[in-house]
């Protein structure tokens, strides 16, 4: 089976009942208000640094919502803002040189899908040693702000820290702001979530320090969950160091990343009938683990027009590997009987409540070379692993762990005043605009053509905005500002930003 799937733009974002103002109109009054934006500062992670199709390219960082908001500061006073140099990728193709398939996501039209563009990316690690306005460092978690020497871990930050031991927020510092917008922390709980709740082998579930009481961060896995008061404690030290000397600023609190089109694109049953009632040893399979698992499998539906969900491993549940491979042991899966046991004592059917990545549309249906045939169609015979799913206990974890740090980063923003972007409204305006058709992955491309590729809001990554989805962010941001420090400052036009990217071939 070949798996695609297609985002269609569902309706047309509204603008909080606001008409946005065109690029090039100059007649307006704008003033700053009780603002200062001479000196304006960005602080955060991916999100900030303009991050999009899977990568930051060249031009793709000039749609950086912080960058957006410093052309309309530029209105009102503001002054220059700097970006880190991405000079070197003279293609425009993002990624790191040496690194196949870190290119940005384009569509692929003759194919129907999207793929990392064709090329060889031309971006380095030569060190700049600079600090810049746009401190916006793609993977930073909270406490890493403050990590020094952090860009030995992450190469975005290797490439401008201004010495081997520099950290994030001291760098940022020396920009001496007067406003400053800070949007972190959505790293904390994002990584578990994009990872199915999996560290980095995809299997062994990563760790929500909520629960375990971990109150250390330096011995932290990459996909662990931040105890939430960790991340009061750093995020208290964040707001302190920012408004040192006196600077106003906004503060975004952490959307539920549940609801963009990463974990909402592909169906928990995505598997039709018609392509799966040929296969002889999965109807036989299920209606066998159908009368052992106790109801976690079902029998396999075969009747034209039906679909079947797929089926996982679920981490959380008691292993009953030793009662199926019993139970095999009279009939005809008996030279499978172990198998048997080791491959579903842990699996169920996905329901509604799980939630499948997007990554995952990929490998549906497709025959796993790693696995022992016949049980080695993913999602059909062999269950998808922990990394493909975030499931409904996994799901609440994220959403305990997302409560928890919005109700401290209102708190603390509080104590100093600032302005706050409640994110998660605002990124479900990105989100309505989205949906899937048909509620399918199998359909004949991943878009419906050239005229709706303007609506679409998202970037092929299915987890950052795309052009027009910062400008929408940069409004809804803008809009906070004006109300909180009495500004008058522009809406860009967001339909002047292009969306995503489609090629006729790659």
């Amino acid at each position: 089976m070949k798996n695609k799937f297609i985002l269609v733009a569902a309706l047309a974002i509204g603008f909080a009942g606001c008409e946005p103002e065109f690029e090039n109109e100059v007649n307006a009054a704008y003033t700053s208000g009780e603002a200062d934006f001479t000196r304006y500062l960005a602080v955060g992670n991916s999100l900030t640094a303009g991050y999009m199709d899977g990568t930051v390219s060249r031009v793709g960082q000039t749609y950086s919502y912080p960058n957006l908001l410093a052309q309309q500061f530029a209105l009102v006073g503001g002054g220059a803002f700097t970006q880190p140099s991405f000079a070197d990728d003279v293609t425009n193709l993002g990624g790191f040189a040496g690194v196949p398939g870190s290119t940005r996501l384009v569509i692929d039209a003759a194919q129907g899908r999207p793929e990392p563009i064709a090329g060889t990316s031309t971006i380095t690690l030569t060190p700049q040693a600079k600090a810049y306005n746009n401190m916006g460092v793609p993977g930073a978690k909270s406490f890493h702000l403050g990590f020094a020497g952090y860009g030995a871990l992450n190469p975005y930050f290797a490439r401008h820290a201004t010495t081997p031991t520099a950290t994030v927020l001291g760098d940022a510092m020396t920009k001496n702001p007067t406003f400053f917008t800070n949007w972190i922390g959505s790293n904390d709980v994002l990584a578990y979530a994009t990872s199915g709740g999996a560290q980095a082998d995809g299997v062994t579930p990563a760790a929500d320090h909520n629960a375990t009481g971990n109150l250390n961060p330096a011995t932290y896995g990459m996909n662990d969950i931040t105890n939430s008061t960790v991340f009061a404690s750093v995020y208290t030290n964040i707001i302190n160091t920012l408004t040192i000397n006196g600077s106003k600023g906004l503060v975004c609190t952490i959307p539920s990343v549940t609801s963009i089109p990463y974990f909402t694109t592909v169906p928990y049953n995505p598997l039709p009938a018609e392509a799966t009632s040929s296969n002889a040893t999965a109807i036989g399979l299920y209606q066998f683990l159908a009368a052992v698992s106790g109801g976690r499998i079902s029998a396999l539906n075969t009747a034209a027009g039906t679909k079947n969900p797929v089926l996982i491993r679920d981490e959380s549940l008691t292993d009953i590997g030793s009662t199926i491979t019993a139970a095999a042991a009279t009939t005809p899966f008996a030279p499978y009987a172990a198998a048997l046991g080791a491959l579903y004592g842990k699996a169920r059917h996905a329901t509604s409540n799980d939630l499948i990545v997007l990554p995952a549309s990929s490998i549906i249906g497709q025959v796993n070379t790693a696995g022992t045939a016949p049980f080695n169609v993913n999602g059909v015979t062999l269950p998808l692993a922990n990394k493909w799913v975030l499931t409904t206990t996994e799901k609440a974890n994220v959403a305990a762990a997302t409560a928890a740090y919005n109700t401290s980063i209102v708190a603390i923003a509080a104590t100093k005043n600032l302005a706050v972007a409640d994110m998660n409204a605002i990124m479900n305006k990105l989100v309505s605009g989205l949906q899937v058709a048909g509620n399918s992955i199998y359909t004949a491309n991943y878009f419906s053509g050239s005229a709706t590729e303007g609506q679409i809001l998202f970037s092929l990554d299915g987890v950052h905005p795309n052009a027009r989805g910062y400008a929408v962010i940069a409004n809804e941001i803008i809009k906070v500002i004006n109300a909180k420090y009495k500004s008058n400052l522009p809406l860009h036009n967001p339909t002047y930003f292009p969306g995503i990217s489609i090629l006729p071939t790659n």
